[in-house]
């Protein structure tokens, strides 16, 4: 069944996302095509049930951060800086599947 999933979170990136510039704790910044979001967006909890996130997010190929920890830093060249403050992983069995992160905005 992982295979119908395979590649979707990367076509998905290259249609509705754009680069964002990551920067793992005590590591290189990145440039990684991924989705970044500040108005609310649907996901699932754990359980599988919908909840709504509110706080500002990034939706990035799971296969594509490793390394992926609370305090990470994003920076979606907008001008404002985040930091990582939760990490949501997607029900896909896809090995490229999406984690959603919640973040915090930094403070300039």
């Amino acid at each position: 069944m992982t295979g119908v999933f395979a590649g979707m979170a990367g076509v998905l990136a290259d249609v509705l996302g754009g680069p964002v510039l990551y920067t793992p704790k005590g590591g290189a910044p990145r440039e990684i095509r991924s989705i970044f979001r500040t108005e609310p967006i649907e996901a699932e909890d754990q359980d599988g049930h919908p909840i709504v996130i509110i706080a500002p997010s990034w939706r990035v190929g799971r296969d594509l951060v490793p390394e992926l920890a609370r305090g990470d830093r994003i920076d979606p060249q907008t001008g404002t800086l985040y930091t990582v403050e939760l990490i949501r992983p997607s029900g896909s069995p896809a090995g490229d599947a999406f984690v959603i992160c919640e973040l915090r905005k930094v403070q300039p």
